[in-house]
């Protein structure tokens, strides 16, 4: 310990140095104000002054002190670990000696290997110890070397601070990337925005970070040019699937919804009024065998009063339900020959002649033929006189073409 003492103290510097920002914290031994504590300070202070002061009758004095707490601590010890031997033997009187023992065996390894996991987690037991065996603890302790946690006081991160108006590249969580103009920090004026998942891109007009204006979609499966609202398509345009089928014209939040064309790879071509998606209203088709429908649809189906015109000459003109001739209706044959009446699931089940009862449930005169005949010719004329959007498809797309050429641009620019 004289060894210890002079070497520490040499070991001190005799100039001025730069101390490290924060030391070992004080543990709660250290901290206590307990008798304990102040004798072990008391021992550091001793040690200091032994070789200087203390006779060697006091220095064996303090040993002999010393091992006697050692030895009282023990004594506890066994009387901890012993006690439930005693339990077990009074408790159970009629059990076996053997059994007792090993039992007891058991359980004071167990409490042993207990207090070696816990003896580092728990300050009490660490306390405990360390008051009743100071050196064994003190040199546990000492061995384990904690680093000094420095803190460095200084400027923050600098991160990069970019405008809020101008061009530039955003990435995003997801994979997807716009290239172009910002307002404000978001995506507004021209730019192109990459699908990373989706495999597509969209070139055109953007306002606060949603399609605005014209621009041109490119996907996978399909692409469209046109006009464009709040994200959505909706305006004018024209959509090219991937198997060759195009539709032009209205567009009402991202369906089609208006009066537009749908020309099929088939040859086959519908002309007429759409409403979310889905024929409906009046509307001119043209079969790819040549035979032709005019006249009302409901839910993409042939509904309402038409006409149909087949290939071969012959004509049905009167009412359609779910695709099929139902009500009362006549058809004709490219002999002239005519057959009226009320029909069902396409078939004339009630012909309309003098005949028939008054009574009959179906009873189709010829007046109430020819006024569904009237009324089917009505409804033709007006799907074929609608109103042609090929004018107006051509300029949004020519619209289109041009701002996602901006785009381009403008996508080059921010690169």
């Amino acid at each position: 310990e004289d060894e210890a003492v002079s070497s520490g103290l040499s070991a001190l510097p005799a100039t001025p140095h730069k101390r490290p920002i924060m030391t070992k914290p004080r543990t709660q031994t250290q901290a206590s104000s307990s008798p304990n504590n102040c004798h072990n300070h008391n021992k550091s202070l001793s040690c200091s002054i032994i070789p200087f002061a203390i006779t060697p009758f006091a220095h064996k004095l303090y040993y002999s002190i010393n091992h006697a707490c050692l030895l009282k601590f023990h004594f506890r010890f066994l009387i901890l670990v012993s006690f439930p031997s005693l339990y077990f033997f009074i408790s159970n009187p009629h059990l076996l000696f053997v059994f007792c023992l090993l039992s007891t065996l058991a359980f004071s390894c167990t409490l042993l290997i207990t207090l070696n996991f816990s003896l580092p987690r728990l300050p009490s037991l660490r306390l405990l110890l360390a008051r009743s065996l100071p050196n064994k603890y003190k040199t546990t302790a000492s061995s384990k070397h904690v680093n000094p946690v420095v803190w460095s006081i200084g400027s923050k991160p600098k991160t990069e601070k970019k405008p809020n108006s101008g061009s530039w590249v955003q990435v995003f969580s997801n994979g997807d990337v716009y290239e172009g103009e910002f307002h404000k920090g978001k995506c507004s004026g021209s730019g192109v925005y990459y699908y990373y998942n989706m495999k597509g891109r969209y070139e055109g007009d953007w306002i606060d970070e949603k399609y605005d204006g014209y621009g041109v979609e490119t996907w996978a499966r399909g692409s469209r040019r046109g006009q464009y609202r709040q994200g959505l398509r909706h305006g004018i345009g024209v959509y090219r699937f991937y198997t060759g089928d195009v539709y032009a014209g209205e567009w009402s939040n991202g369906q089609c919804h208006g009066c537009g064309i749908h020309s099929c790879e088939d040859g086959s071509r519908y002309l007429g009024q759409f409403k979310w998606g889905l024929k409906h209203g009046l509307g001119h088709y043209h079969f790819r065998n040549g035979d032709t429908y005019a006249g009302e649809y409901f839910a993409d189906k042939m509904n309402g009063f038409g006409i149909y015109q087949f290939g071969n000459g012959n004509r049905y003109e009167g009412a359609w339900h779910e695709g099929r001739r139902e009500g009362l209706g006549m058809y004709t044959f490219r002999s002239g020959e005519t057959q009226s009446g009320h029909w069902q699931n396409g078939v004339l089940d009630v012909p309309g002649t003098q005949n028939i009862h008054a009574r009959s449930p179906y009873f189709a005169s010829h007046s109430k033929v020819f006024s569904a005949v009237q009324e089917s010719r009505r409804a033709a004329e007006k799907a074929s006189d609608m109103e042609r959007v090929d004018e107006r498809v051509n300029k949004a797309v020519a619209a289109a073409n041009k701002a996602a050429n901006a785009a381009r641009v403008a996508a080059v620019k921010a690169v």
